[in-house]
């Protein structure tokens, strides 16, 4: 781009400093903060009052942060699961459904298999078979882009709004299996109590924040040094080259989009045996999947970084969310102005990490 006598342009780095590893992140979220701060000055509010009580509801008060794990919890498994497909460059934007599908297969699993089973085997078992609904939903989407090539975003994503009609119909159509028998207003049936898990205390966090955790500490330990780590690495980088090292490409496609779906349906299946114990409409209403893409993003797929970016998430969701009911209600939309500056700075800041900005002034040749 030229102005006057000077030429602005991108110039490709060779390699980029760590320092802006984190000074990306960090300028995101500062000039994230500037424009909600702007945003409520221009609404009557005042910034730093509003902000002071935002990180105490959602990030430094036990109440706050405790709520804010909790909703983190299945947040973090849906970036985990678009972060793990996204590494190897299949975007699997079907999050939301198979999250959908992995709390159908798990309330399934709590009302029928649950009072058969040993009281310590009821929850694993109904974690399981909600992240095996959740991998089956991808099933077809996956061998249509392993065998076929067929691009995943398009079936994956047509799916979500087939998953979201089917969680409607089971509650509001039909008087079902998933639907409560006891009650003629339409609400999902309970599961059985031996696999619910209690929060703790009288807090909205419950054990499963702690396998949400552990998985992405051993995602980013398996896929940093196992052999099936390397050779996803490999094939994301030169599919040509993977070929010709022998690899499986069809193989590890199908793999990885099927445990990209599987960790999306544990997500559900997280809420069921956590705060919701049913088939519960509101979690349409929530939008983690497709938050989880997000958060994904932002994380730019590190495992690890996906943690601290959900937690970044919930928090200002929550933080947000309870400043409708302070003494000076502020609308929830400063948390989705919040959060959508962060992932705009964020992708702003990516492409200077990237590229080195260049300013020459230009010679002008004058003709006689």
């Amino acid at each position: 781009m030229n102005i006057g006598n000077l030429r602005i342009e991108l110039e490709p780095r060779l390699t980029s400093p760590k320092w802006l590893y984190i000074a990306v992140p960090v300028g995101s979220l500062l000039c994230a903060f500037i424009v909600g701060g702007v945003f409520l000055a221009l609404t009557g509010h005042a910034p730093i009052g509003t902000f002071a009580l935002l990180i105490d509801r959602g990030f430094t008060s036990t109440r706050g942060i405790t709520n804010t794990l909790g909703t983190a919890t299945p947040l973090i498994c849906t970036g985990l699961a678009a972060a793990f497909a996204f590494r190897m460059n299949l975007f699997n934007i079907g999050e939301e459904g198979q999250m959908y599908l992995g709390m159908i297969g798990s309330a399934w699993a709590g009302i029928a298999l649950a009072g058969h089973l040993p009281g310590f085997a009821a929850v694993p078992v109904v974690l399981m078979t909600g992240a095996l609904t959740g991998a089956l939903w991808v099933l077809v989407p996956a061998v249509l882009r392993a065998k076929m090539g067929t691009s995943e975003i398009v079936s994956t994503l047509l799916l979500n709004y087939v998953a979201l009609n089917l969680v409607n119909y089971f509650i509001f159509g039909s008087r079902g299996f998933f639907r409560d028998p006891s009650t003629s207003f339409p609400q999902g049936r309970l599961i059985e109590v031996s696999a619910r898990l209690t929060s703790f205390g009288s807090t909205r966090t419950y054990p499963t924040v702690i396998i949400a955790v552990g998985l992405a500490v051993g995602l980013y330990w398996y896929m940093k040094r196992s052999n099936y780590g390397y050779e996803t690495s490999v094939l994301a980088d030169s599919p040509n080259t993977a070929r010709y090292a022998g690899m499986n490409a069809t193989k590890l496609t199908l793999s990885v989009l099927l445990f990209s779906g599987a960790l999306a349906g544990l997500a559900g299946a997280m809420y069921v045996v956590g705060p919701a114990g049913k088939v519960d409409p509101g979690l349409l209403q929530v939008g983690l999947g497709y938050a989880g893409i997000v958060v994904a993003a932002l994380a730019r797929y590190n495992f690890m970084a996906v943690v601290l970016t959900a937690v970044l998430f919930a928090g200002l969701r929550e933080g947000g969310a309870s400043l409708q009911i302070s003494t000076n209600p502020v609308p929830i939309s400063i948390a989705v102005v919040l959060q959508g500056a962060v992932l705009l700075f964020a992708l702003g800041g990516e492409v200077f990490r990237r590229n080195r900005l260049r300013v020459r002034r230009v010679q002008q040749t004058v003709s006689v």
